[in-house]
């Protein structure tokens, strides 16, 4: 009795030790029409063995690759697709590039920092007063889920003022921020103090 352990090593588990011999016996199959049409039955058998995946795109062009690695690419068939190369198989992808850019307020995050720019650009007008203050409605919903206390509007209008270098610059008496929570009440609101077993 042969254990698995000291059989070929498989190079795709997934199909199990009888596709892979079935594989095995193609590429040893001289005459190419009779390798071809094995070829196509050992497809039709790989698919059959995942049904719930040919819905995916491109099903058939995935189980041809498979087919090719599997047999180690020396399978000379009539492949019905550009199958995968070998040397493709195990080269590394490209190293991605990670933006490095400095997040001024880790809170409020890059893309508030974009859009505070972006309204920096727009004439002064109805449409950017409007976008300023939801920015800086948004920016004090976002410093209150870091701190649960409640905050000050000056912090806020500080931190718009650097973000936007000096360029929106709004009076605390004139420019009320205000966040609602999801029952309607400011975020400032807190619940009145309940003595546990008071009534």
């Amino acid at each position: 009795m042969r254990y698995n352990t000291e059989e070929k090593r498989l190079a795709l588990p997934d199909y199990g030790r009888n596709i892979q011999n079935i594989v095995d016996y193609c590429t040893q199959i001289e005459d190419r029409e009779e390798r071809n049409r094995c070829a196509a039955a050992i497809i039709n058998i790989m698919g059959n063995m995942f049904p719930h995946l040919r819905d995916v795109s491109d099903f058939k062009h995935i189980l041809w690759d498979h087919l090719a690695v599997m047999s180690d690419f020396k399978l000379d068939v009539d492949y019905p697709y550009e199958v995968l190369k070998k040397e493709d198989l195990y080269k590394r992808p490209p190293r991605l590039e990670y933006s490095n850019s400095r997040i001024a307020y880790r809170h409020y995050g890059k893309i508030m920092e974009r859009m505070i720019a972006k309204a920096t650009e727009l004439e002064n007008g109805d449409e950017k007063a409007q976008l300023i203050r939801l920015l800086a409605n948004h920016m004090k919903k976002s410093f209150m889920t870091w701190n649960k206390d409640s905050v000050d509007d000056r912090k806020i209008l500080k931190d718009l003022d650097e973000l936007s270098e000096g360029q929106i610059v709004l009076n605390e008496d004139s420019f009320r921020l205000t966040t609602e929570g999801k029952d309607g009440r400011s975020s400032n609101y807190k619940k009145p103090f309940v003595r546990k077993g008071s009534r």
